[in-house]
């Protein structure tokens, strides 16, 4: 079984390379499944029920969020009519949505999905996701023993964590939030692939997705200023894990760095 996990979706360009790139990654990867963390799918900030569309229209299984989850208006009312969409499962759990679900593929086998949030420099006031996801990883096992888990997190110390925590229990374990693609992808001893963090779909000419001056302009005086998506040089950002269907341990890990021609 191949999974597709790409990194942090920013705006309309972020949407853009995951509608070209995924139907044709599906085919010719002969992809089973694919996940995206759509948390910054509109305008940069948050979600929408019209960016999840596009999304799911475009190929996406399972979409994860973060700490931007709620950015946009509304959507803490859309995410309840939308199974594949998930929320940190640390949480409180007055929050609404969803930390976890199941998927059925093709009749042939469940994929397990769980989003959870760091704690480590993150302005979110959460549960510990280490015990979170445990309890949670132990409960989705009694279904299936293909389980990815999205940590959503600043730091890497706590993402490697969490990753050789769950070793051997899931499938793979990726850190988005950061929209920088890591150069450390491996399979851990126990079976469990991983990756620090995805990367970003969106304008790699930008600062992790905004356009480039006011960024440096507001680091030079400290002043507040506009913040614009950017829209050049769109890639995207991923990681491809191929994983025995049975056990749930990982056979291969492929990080997935690939430009979009936005001319067309």
């Amino acid at each position: 079984m191949r999974i597709l996990f790409v990194g942090d979706v920013v705006g309309k360009p972020g949407r853009l390379a995951v509608t070209k790139l995924v139907p044709a990654l599906r085919r010719e990867r002969e992809l089973d499944f694919v996940i995206a963390n759509g948390e910054n799918s509109a305008h940069g900030a948050g979600m929408t029920a019209a960016t999840v569309s596009e999304l799911l229209l475009a190929g996406v299984d399972v979409i994860t969020a973060g700490d931007h989850v709620w950015d946009q208006k509304g959507f803490e009312k859309d995410i309840e009519r939308f199974e594949q969409v998930i929320r940190p499962i640390n949480f409180p759990n007055s929050a609404p949505g969803r930390g976890s679900v199941v998927v059925t593929i093709a009749d042939r086998f469940q994929v397990g999905v769980i989003n959870a949030l760091g704690r480590v420099y993150m302005p979110v006031q959460c549960d510990c996701p280490f015990r979170t996801v445990e309890a949670e990883v132990a409960r989705l096992r009694r279904q299936t023993n293909l389980i990815v888990v999205d940590i959503h997190a600043e730091a890497t110390s706590e993402k490697i964590a969490l990753g050789r925590h769950l070793d051997g229990h899931v499938s793979l374990v990726v850190g988005t939030h950061t929209h920088v693609q890591t150069a450390d992808e491996e399979i851990f001893p126990g079976g469990t692939a991983f990756l620090t963090d995805a990367g970003m779909c969106g304008p790699h000419a930008s600062v992790l997705g905004r356009e480039i001056a006011p960024v440096v302009r507001r680091f030079l005086t400290q002043l507040p200023q506009k913040l614009e998506v950017a829209t050049a040089d769109v890639k995207l950002c991923g990681v491809i894990v191929e994983v025995e269907e049975l056990t749930g341990r990982a056979r291969t890990v492929e990080r997935v760095r690939i430009s979009v021609n936005t001319a067309e």
